[in-house]
């Protein structure tokens, strides 16, 4: 199971929903989005990808739709699965069959 697809899950999503919300997001299409998410998602997606290329500008739009606070949050937590991906990666560990979070376990599709 997928980190995003585990903690959506743990948000509350239902299977339907998860699996809909996680094509959504894997699209690349956020159109469909409120502007705040769809700022997060695009400033997440830059940092992830050319952390070089982060401007003071990306982060007063991030701060401007998401307040200071959450645009802070928001970017700790992004640098930590960041992080966390690649020492997995480095490690070779594969991702979880299950949500290990889950109540009930059973394997998700």
């Amino acid at each position: 199971m997928g980190h995003t697809q585990m903690l959506l899950a743990v948000a509350g999503l239902k299977e339907q929903g998860l699996n809909e919300r996680v094509a959504k997001l894997a699209s690349g299409d956020w159109s469909s989005f409120p502007p705040n998410e769809r700022v997060g998602l695009l400033f997440a997606h830059k940092l992830t990808r050319k952390p070089w290329d982060v401007r003071r500008s990306d982060l007063d739009v991030l701060t401007a739709h998401m307040g200071r606070e959450r645009a802070l949050d928001s970017i700790w937590y992004i640098c930590w699965c960041n992080y966390m991906t690649r020492v997995a990666d480095a490690f070779q560990i594969p991702l979880e069959a299950e949500n290990v979070f889950a109540e009930e376990k059973k394997p998700m599709k």
